[in-house]
């Protein structure tokens, strides 16, 4: 089994040409205060740590930080986790969270899923599954079966999402096991979604 922790995961989709967040992996806080005044506040700090899956349980995410104090301080709070590595730097941005995924079933093969994502996924529990691969249409099909979809498709007159694009990432998810037979697990979690981007912001990946 191998098991691809965020950094190595989002390279893997990267390559893959899906619509990764940029981003910067370091230790030096420096680094992080150069990155933060070349791409503008606000930006998200995280953990890197191939140990921990669920980072915000460990206080390992800082979202919306908003100038060098904040900064510094989500950095010294973040490395002082036993487990830390390093940290990873990003924009950070308004939209709704989705999650995509891969899991493979012993009885139906590889099957993609969409859902609502972030920290609520297993309380929200809105997802929609299909055995892949699937075309762009169906993934259509699975995004109109969510609650979540009155949100990125323009609610109370919000600008909607880029369905389309959204739509070619399931469809483009759904077909990866069949050039990676031994893909086992695939999470995205989340992907955010706005009228301005569509974004992947963590990931996992498993292979047998």
């Amino acid at each position: 089994m191998k098991i691809l922790a965020e950094k190595e995961a989002e390279e893997f989709l990267e390559k893959e040409g899906f619509p990764v967040s940029n981003r910067l992996i370091t230790r030096d806080l420096h680094a992080c205060l150069k990155y933060a005044k070349k791409k503008g506040y606000p930006v998200a700090l995280k953990i890197v740590s191939p140990s921990i899956i669920h980072k915000s349980d460990i206080g390992g995410v800082k979202l919306d930080l908003r100038n060098e104090h904040e900064l510094k301080r989500a950095f010294v709070d973040i490395m002082s986790i036993r487990e830390a590595e390093a940290v990873m730097i990003e924009p950070f941005t308004v939209g709704t969270y989705l999650l995509l995924g891969i899991k493979k079933d012993q009885t139906f093969g590889h099957a993609v899923a969409v859902g609502w994502g972030g920290i609520h996924t297993e309380i929200l529990k809105d997802v929609s599954l299909r055995v892949c691969p699937i075309d762009e249409k169906e993934a259509l099909n699975m995004l109109k079966e969510l609650k979540v979809y009155s949100l990125i498709n323009g609610y109370r007159g919000e600008k909607p999402a880029d369905i389309k694009k959204i739509t070619k990432i399931i469809s483009k998810l759904s077909n990866l096991p069949e050039k990676y037979h031994k893909l086992a697990e695939l999470d995205i979690n989340p992907m955010i979604v706005s009228s301005r981007e569509t974004r992947i912001v963590d990931a996992r990946i498993v292979f047998d």
